[in-house]
């Protein structure tokens, strides 16, 4: 198992680095163009990269003509929609109607897009085809078989155990854990995903991550009890004059939580690979300032054996902000579906006294 993950590092540094250089290449054809484009590197595109090269993506345009007629229009490419005539490359690199007019909504399938939905179909498959063993009693009347099913329970025993009953009420737990499994699987794979050299990373796309934690945000406000809501426009307990400050704050709480779990993520993932290829490409700085051994000084002495520790950190973080994320949605979840005591607020007393009069 050891030699198994140590070759696939080791492949993975290897294609990092050839790959980089096939950038680097490419680029230095281009004597306008930068050495490393970092922010290329991390951006969406309209083509899917692989180890053999690109395959580039539909385009899908609903769009209005300079004579305000409406239309869907389908291309397998870029380069099929310039050819159409319909539609031209902009000077800001953006695709724009030829002969005027406007796109109204933009329905391409990008690389972010790609790597999104082939996460959820991993997440979709191992799930199902563990519950068919566990419909069989595998795992359920016996051990669990195999390294792969062991590595599956501990993850759910330990998003049910450690994320959702730690933090929603013993008898609506339950019900949430489907969820906070799923997100928790898709964002990981997500992230992993982008320590693929030639892979993107979907976490790295604010769009991605503010269609996750608007789930999260549904999810949340439909759990709330009569006491959650209570809490957002009545604050029970405190004088009636500081509830015109506190249920302006309440509301702004609702939607603040998810808007910070979106951009917490956004972040550090972005961050993260931009951190990578930006050492990386000290490499081929070294190369271009100081020939071929600087940039074999360089990668001996720093951005080799620092971009491998990178990895190990960068695999850890993926993980991490998959748990962040996760636990931080079944904490919203659980402050919502919460019955809160409120004997100590005064609570009843307060009620008690309105009831009397």
């Amino acid at each position: 198992m050891i030699q198994t993950l140590r070759r696939v590092f080791l492949t993975l540094l290897f294609l990092s680095i050839s790959t980089s250089n096939t950038f680097a290449a490419d680029q230095a054809e281009a004597s306008d163009e930068p050495i490393i484009d970092v922010m290329g590197t991390v951006l969406d595109h309209d083509y899917f990269k692989t180890p053999f090269g690109k395959i580039y993506l539909p385009r899908i345009f609903y769009w209005e003509t300079a004579e305000g007629e409406a239309q869907l229009s389908f291309y397998s490419s870029t380069k099929k929609a310039e050819a159409s005539d319909e539609f031209m490359m902009s000077e800001a690199g953006a695709i724009v109607p030829a002969n005027g007019g406007h796109i109204k909504v933009d329905f391409s399938i990008t690389s972010h897009l790609m790597y999104f939905w082939i996460s959820i179909i991993l997440v979709l498959w191992i799930t199902i085809s563990m519950a068919r063993k566990y419909k069989k009693g595998v795992g359920r009347d016996t051990e669990p078989k195999g390294s792969f099913q062991n590595i599956f329970e501990i993850l759910f025993e330990f998003v049910r155990d450690n994320i959702a009953k730690d933090n929603i009420r013993d008898d609506k737990y339950k019900k949430y854990v489907p969820y906070l499994f799923s997100i928790f699987m898709g964002i990981a794979f997500m992230n992993l995903f982008g320590l693929l050299p030639w892979a993107a990373t979907a976490t790295a796309d604010l769009t991605v991550t503010a269609t996750l934690a608007t789930i999260t945000f549904f999810i949340t406000q439909f759990s709330g009890t009569k006491d959650h809501w209570a809490h957002v426009f009545w604050f029970p307990g405190v004088p009636g004059w500081t509830r015109l400050i506190l249920t302006p704050v309440e509301i702004l709480g609702l939607f603040t939580k998810p808007f910070a779990l979106a951009i917490r993520l956004f972040a550090n993932m972005l961050s993260g690979k931009m951190m990578i290829i930006a050492i990386l490409g000290l490499i081929f700085i070294f190369a271009d300032l100081f020939g071929p051994g600087g940039a074999y000084g360089m990668a001996g002495l720093l951005s080799v054996p620092l971009t491998a520790a990178l990895y190990f950190l960068k695999a850890f973080v993926a993980l991490l902000q998959a748990y962040v994320f996760t636990i931080l949605s079944a904490v919203f979840i659980g402050m919502a579906a919460e019955d809160h005591a409120h004997d100590e607020e005064g609570y009843h007393a307060e009620h008690i006294a309105e009831q009397a009069n």
